[in-house]
């Protein structure tokens, strides 16, 4: 298998994961995903950013057949996906470089454990002289982790953007055809991985925004032959303003809370407000996680059990609380048998977000038109406040 050329002197070394259908123990990945790996060739050095996830040794073992000499090995990250073979790169070539920012130094030294002197660290708007190419190194800390950065091929107008602007989704095709397509893993991937660092993106984006870009090359998911495209959603998903929409999750033992969140979807939809219900016993999180990105309130409707809340509901509200959406209310509703601390648990568990808490609605046993009532009042005053905050 070679490497597939995208441009003169610049390949794909990735590996297409087809079949893997869970991320790091605990994303779903129902479209599997790539790990995308690129060398390019100046007159004077040939340079390898990123590498593969361990299990795909052999296909960029393969890849590299074609080149007999890499002289530098850029990390924009040090997650093991992209990381973990840099030390057989470095045994491939001995010859070579690894460079990394400083902050990725000491991980390099623990999680790779290379030779000090076979790292070089690259500062902030460095640039790098291949032999009429330029790489320049742009500083992204914390999207998303402390030592991440950019890659910046000056001349061709690529920016190797490593985990930002990815996407789950393993493809044949090396650029986006179908913008339609890549629309919901993009998003989905923001969600599950960059949503927690919203404001640190929405921060550095401008430096982006200032490149002049042909195209974006992610370390996940097809490349971006319309920088504009994913630029745009990302100020979308970045931004503080949500959707007039509300994310009901929720779980029902005997059918009590069922009826409460029935009600409740039917009496926000009356008024004119999008309902996103998702069944915890059956729902795909991925989707829950895409639909927090947008939604100014969440409700977390769950049962009793043994005083607290349903472990399915537990779930969704540490989910919640590890993204830190941009949601502006949330609410809480349920039945309980004889005592319940449910709501206790879940404004414990809810100490990582900026949220304005809403009049509960918790009941004893199947509801009775009058707790129907209450449930009639929580989504006027829903409605309230979304009309408040301008989102209709």
């Amino acid at each position: 298998m070679a490497a597939k050329k995208l441009f003169d002197g610049i390949f794909w070394v990735g590996a297409e994961d087809w079949d893997r259908r869970l991320f790091d123990s605990l994303i779903p990945l129902p479209d599997g995903t790539s790990y995308n790996a690129y060398v390019v060739q100046g007159r004077d050095l040939t340079v390898l950013i990123d590498a593969v996830d361990p299990t795909k040794k052999d296909v960029l073992e393969r890849h590299l057949d074609q080149f007999p000499r890499i002289d530098l090995v850029i990390a924009n990250h040090l997650e093991q996906d992209h990381s973990g073979l840099i030390p057989y790169v470095l045994g491939r070539y001995p010859q070579s470089k690894l460079l990394a920012t400083p902050a990725a130094k000491d991980l390099i030294l623990t999680h790779l454990q290379v030779a000090e002197d076979r790292i070089k660290t690259v500062a902030d708007g460095e640039r790098l002289d291949l032999g009429g190419r330029t790489i320049r190194f742009i500083h992204f800390p914390w999207v998303h982790w402390p030592e991440t950065m950019l890659s910046y091929l000056e001349e061709d107008k690529i920016l190797f953007s490593c985990d930002l602007f990815g996407s789950h989704l393993a493809s044949s095709d090396l650029m986006v055809k179908e913008e339609e397509r890549i629309y919901e893993p993009a998003q989905r991937y923001f969600a599950e991985i960059m949503m927690p660092f919203r404001k640190i993106i929405q921060k550095n984006l401008p430096v982006v925004e200032k490149l002049d870009l042909k195209f974006i090359a992610p370390s996940h998911g097809p490349i971006y032959a319309r920088p504009a495209f994913i630029l745009e959603a990302y100020k979308k998903w970045i931004a503080d303003r949500p959707e007039n929409s509300v994310l009901i999750a929720w779980v029902s033992m005997h059918g009590s809370t069922a009826k409460m969140v029935e009600h409740l979807t039917e009496e926000l939809a009356s008024r004119g407000i999008k309902v996103r219900p998702f069944n915890l016993a059956v729902a795909d999180l991925g989707h829950l996680a895409m639909s927090l990105v947008e939604a100014a309130t969440i409700i977390v409707a769950s049962p009793t059990i043994l005083t607290g809340l349903h472990p399915l509901a537990a779930e969704a509200v540490f989910l919640v609380n590890a993204l830190r959406p941009k949601a502006q209310f949330a609410s809480f509703i349920g039945s309980y048998g004889w005592k319940s601390r449910a709501l206790d648990q879940l404004k414990a568990m809810l100490d990582s977000v900026r949220i304005e808490l809403l009049n509960p609605v918790q009941i004893k046993g199947d509801p009775r038109p009058e707790d129907l009532a209450l449930i009639s009042k929580l989504a006027e005053e829903i409605y309230q406040k979304h009309q408040a905050a301008g989102l209709f």
